[in-house]
């Protein structure tokens, strides 16, 4: 019955959707299928060659600008998933202050989320390897780096001790610190905002499906809500993925999004990329700068722009079989 309802719900949310007025403009985009992807989980980049690293079950992929994909990562030195929903993030040439190293352009780092607790490396050449070890007991929820310096430009891993959140910011090295502890719950995409986006600039958003808050985290651990979308919330339904349009976006740049197949789901996907046009973004007022939330049910679309104040608008929503997994990257154009 539960899960009846919460598709009630989302179809209520997609006629609201259908029905939009022309104050709304926008409201009806629609995410497509792009490619598939076996257990499809997450899409990061572009690499320095353009390309993007997607996850799925299987291992890595490569998604060329032709839409096309390629194994990435494999053999004897390749990256293996491990179980659960291991979230990417893609690496920046950044050195770190005081850690006496940097961060490498085009290395992946991916959480390694229930057996073994942490993260792992794999090289822009395809070379895995163990990279840091967090609390036995943790469920690692998500992954994001800092790339505006607020949290010294470290990678930034939440991780769910008895459903409170626990953030780690991690330097090149591998050396763990804690940021907040025993904070709201957050699972799924996050990114440090720019820091152009209100009070919040330079600080982790990072969202919470069965509340449905879209939460930001700053440097000394204090936790606020941004925004609660008036849309459907709970498990493998409410805000699930997360993105901020690059500064460089145009009309010829896209958006992607994973959609995994999940059988037993409210929604039970596609295994594949989804894409979605950036001039129908711009179309529907997107600019640079703002952020665009998918909910895991339906890939149901948002953009939230930060100023003095925040406001968010419904945009579109993809399939009604969607499920939204990971981060929501960009091809500036």
């Amino acid at each position: 019955m539960r899960c009846l309802g919460a598709i009630a719900a989302i179809g209520a949310a997609a006629l609201v959707l259908a029905g939009a007025s022309s104050s709304r403009a926008g409201a009806d985009l629609r995410w497509g299928q792009l490619v598939h992807v076996p257990g499809a989980l997450d899409v990061v980049g572009p690499r320095a060659d353009g390309r993007f690293v997607v996850a799925g079950g299987e291992g890595l992929f490569l998604l060329r600008r032709n839409d096309s994909i390629v194994p990435f990562a494999r053999g004897a030195a390749g990256y293996v998933p491990p179980r659960g929903e291991a979230y990417l993030a893609l690496a920046q040439n950044r050195r770190v202050p005081r850690a006496g190293c940097s961060f490498r352009r085009d290395d992946v780092y991916a959480i390694d989320p229930v057996d073994h607790p942490g993260v792992n490396l794999v090289t822009k050449t395809g070379r895995a390897r163990r990279f840091a070890d967090l609390p036995a007991g943790s469920f690692v929820s998500s992954i994001a780096f800092d790339t505006v310096g607020r949290f010294g430009y470290r990678l930034l891993v939440p991780a769910l001790v008895e459903n409170r959140t626990t953030l780690y910011a991690i330097d090149c090295r591998g050396r763990v610190r804690v940021v907040a502890r025993g904070v709201a719950r957050v699972e799924g995409g996050a990114v440090v905002a720019p820091a152009s986006f209100g009070r919040f600039g330079g600080q982790l958003i990072a969202v919470d499906e069965l509340a449905g808050n879209i939460y930001a985290f700053n440097a000394k651990g204090r936790i606020r809500v941004v925004a609660h979308p008036s849309i459907p919330v709970g498990s493998d339904i409410g805000v699930e993925s997360v993105g901020f349009v690059p500064p460089s976006f145009r009309r010829g740049g896209s958006a992607y999004l994973t959609d995994l197949a999940a059988p037993g789901s409210p929604t039970q996907g596609t295994d594949s990329v989804l894409s979605l046009a950036g001039r129908g973004l711009l179309r529907a007022g997107v600019r640079p700068g703002d952020l665009v939330v998918a909910a895991e049910a339906s890939g149901v679309t948002l953009s939230l722009r930060c100023g003095r104040r925040c406001a968010t608008r419904m945009i579109g929503r993809a399939f009604d079989a969607t499920h939204a997994e990971g981060h929501i990257s960009f091809a500036p154009g």
